[in-house]
């Protein structure tokens, strides 16, 4: 690519990136320097206090600059609910519908054997503990709907119920405003399984 070791290296940490690529990074980090020095900074300094400051929250697990997050500080939510989700970015997008006004729990991950994940590496742990806090009645799953997240919903579940907790899931289904010609067959087919 080129003889400076410092280029080499933004494009290594550009790669990091989830869905970014050599050619992806090469051509961020080219713009950035070429272009944008002054967002390369930023960005430079944006990273470093972000990862100098953000932690995991206490109760819910998610990121927080603080000890409790803004949500578990928050008395107007509904404490017998609990969601469960893969991500902060999961629990953000529950967040943005302004339907759930329960407490969650953010797993850091899902179960994938395959890649050497398993329960205590999701924190079924500390779950458990939150989950039986004498507050909450219901867990809602709200894990996303591929193998491995169908997989961490069924033990979650499972221990879950063996506790006497009520667990749910989220529905899937067809989408709001599509046409089920359009739709894939596996969605048609649990749309009509969960139907109400």
């Amino acid at each position: 690519m080129s003889d400076a070791s410092s280029l080499d290296a933004l494009v290594d940490a550009l790669r990091r990136l989830p869905g970014v690529g050599a050619k992806s990074a090469s051509r961020m980090a080219f713009h950035m320097l070429q272009h944008d020095r002054e967002g390369a900074q930023l960005l430079a300094r944006a990273l470093q206090t972000a990862a100098g400051t953000v932690r995991h929250c206490d109760r819910c697990n998610t990121f927080t600059e603080a000890e409790i997050c803004n949500v578990c500080r928050d008395p107007r939510r509904d404490a017998s609910k609990l969601a469960v989700v893969e991500t902060p970015a999961d629990q953000a997008a529950l967040e943005r519908t302004n339907a759930f006004r329960g407490y969650y729990f953010v797993l850091m991950g899902k179960l994938s054997p395959l890649d050497g994940i398993g329960v205590r590496d999701i924190g079924l742990h500390r779950l458990m503990e939150r989950a039986l806090d004498g507050q909450v009645s219901e867990v809602i799953l709200a894990t996303n709907f591929t193998a491995e997240g169908e997989a961490t919903a069924h033990v979650i579940g499972e221990a879950l119920r063996a506790r006497g907790l009520t667990v749910t899931r989220l529905a899937r289904g067809v989408p709001a405003g599509s046409e089920l010609e359009y739709v894939d067959l596996g969605t048609i087919a649990h749309a009509l399984v969960d139907r109400r």
